[in-house]
């Protein structure tokens, strides 16, 4: 029944929010504490044996409040208001303008170009494996450059998370090392990757073709007249942003955002430290009149809160998800209904459905949780359970993590290029499962997946 109950929250909240039915913070909220209660009735005491239904819907609060819940995205959540505050004060203060400009002289104004670029920017970046970062290095800066262009949010933000998804099968990216981890690989991560990096290159160059066709779609939808005028031109400063703009702080601006990404990858300090820091120091360079922080800070704060807001409430539905143990039991179920005759074909099931199982499991419960049972039963079957941990990792939260409820950074990508989560849902996860599907048959036909 667990499990029933876990498929039936997911499914829920993806409908609701894809369809706007509900916003993204409601529908992470009151639909797994629905199921939640109901999950009240069908849990035991380890101890006892028995279910005690009043004490199970009262422990529903520490679920929701605990390390699997609320706390496990709070410091997250002051990344997000600093990083937000910090990238809104720069912006204020027409730093990203001549960037902008620099961007549009080398690549011009075509869609296809800047759509590839976004796509090698993204990859560059994702070197790191940090999604978080990747987004706040990558989006900030090309937001204006897509509105000045007339491209649609969504697609920078498609092509962001499809590059950075692909790059985070990396063996230093989070889902690898947790899969070798699981499979006994812990030592020696490259050793469990190499065979499936041949899938892996085919699957970057794929999203350069696919950026390329999403830019064309672009361009032919935005028309030729805006796209071939001899000298592009952003759109004129208002006398209230001509009173905000600091140009004669440019560079004193761009050495901080260097500083702050130097930081962000090598001082060790935790992301909201960093913004924390570097929030305050864009404030008393650009703004240092109490009054003028002030109108920054609220100018800034809609948006901060409103990712926030569906941060907490993912912290919420994991929380209840994992607290009542409806993920275990949706893993277990999986496992279970496969039948035997497909048991050699394993490896291949786990690599079909790993792109959308991201949006089931979040990476830990997946890679040190699920991970193992599967490949357990895939030895069952005659199958080497490494197969099915190479298999995984070519979509289970690496490809699908930015499009995923269960992990913060896909806020803040959808945060930070202002669409709407289930916009950019229905937009990228197609796409993301294609080339998910593509490096799963790869890595079979060059062997890095043994089926």
């Amino acid at each position: 029944m667990l499990a029933a109950l876990g498929f039936i929250t997911v499914i829920a909240m993806l409908i609701l929010i894809m369809t706007k039915k509900a916003s993204p913070a409601v529908a992470l909220i009151i639909v797994p504490l629905i199921t939640g209660i109901i999950a009240c009735a069908f849990i035991t005491n380890p101890e006892t044996g028995a279910v005690d239904f009043l004490a199970n819907v009262q422990s529903l609060g520490s679920m929701i409040a605990g390390d699997d819940g609320l706390l496990s995205v709070a410091a997250t959540g002051v990344m997000f208001i600093f990083s937000i505050l910090f990238f809104g004060i720069l912006t204020d203060a027409g730093t990203f303008r001549p960037i902008i400009g620099g961007i549009t002289k080398l690549v011009g104004t075509n869609p296809v170009l800047i759509a590839v670029g976004t796509a090698i920017l993204a990859m560059i970046v994702h070197l790191d494996g940090s999604g978080a970062v990747t987004f706040l290095i990558c989006v900030p800066p090309l937001v204006p450059l897509y509105d000045a262009v007339g491209m649609k949010r969504t697609t920078l933000a498609t092509i962001v998370a499809m590059s950075a998804g692909t790059m985070n099968i990396l063996p230093w990216g989070g889902p690898t090392l947790r899969a070798a981890t699981a499979l006994g690989f812990g030592n020696d991560p490259v050793a469990f990757f190499l065979p499936v990096l041949p899938a892996v290159l085919v699957g970057l160059v794929l999203d350069l073709v696919i950026a390329a066709l999403l830019g064309t779609r672009e361009k032919a939808r935005i028309g030729s007249v805006k796209l071939t005028s001899a000298e592009f031109k952003m759109a004129e400063l208002t006398e209230e942003e001509k009173a905000l703009a600091r140009p004669h702080l440019f560079w004193v601006n761009i050495i901080l955002i260097i500083a702050a990404i130097v930081t962000l990858l090598f001082s060790g300090f935790a992301p909201a430290v960093v913004f924390m820091i570097f929030y305050v120091l864009a404030t008393v360079i650009n703004y240092p009149k109490v009054a003028d922080t002030k109108a920054r800070v609220d100018a800034n704060a809609k948006s901060a809160i409103m990712m926030c807001s569906v941060l907490f409430a993912a912290g919420a539905f994991c929380g209840i998800m994992t607290g009542t143990g409806m993920i275990t039991e949706m893993a277990n179920t999986l496992v279970a209904i496969i039948p035997d005759s497909l048991g050699e074909f394993f490896p291949a099931i786990v690599g079909v459905i790993g792109m959308p199982a991201s949006l089931l499991f979040d990476p830990d419960s997946f890679y040190y949780g699920v991970l193992p049972v599967l490949a357990e039963t895939a030895e069952g079957f005659g199958v080497a359970g490494v197969n099915v941990g190479r298999a995984a990792i070519l979509g289970q939260m690496t490809v699908g993590f930015p499009v995923s409820p269960l992990t913060p950074s896909t806020f803040l990508l959808v945060g930070l290029a202002g669409v709407d989560l289930g916009e950019h849902q229905k937009k990228t996860i197609p796409i993301l499962w294609v080339v998910s599907l593509v490096m799963v048959v790869v890595a079979i036909l060059t062997g890095g997946v043994v089926i």
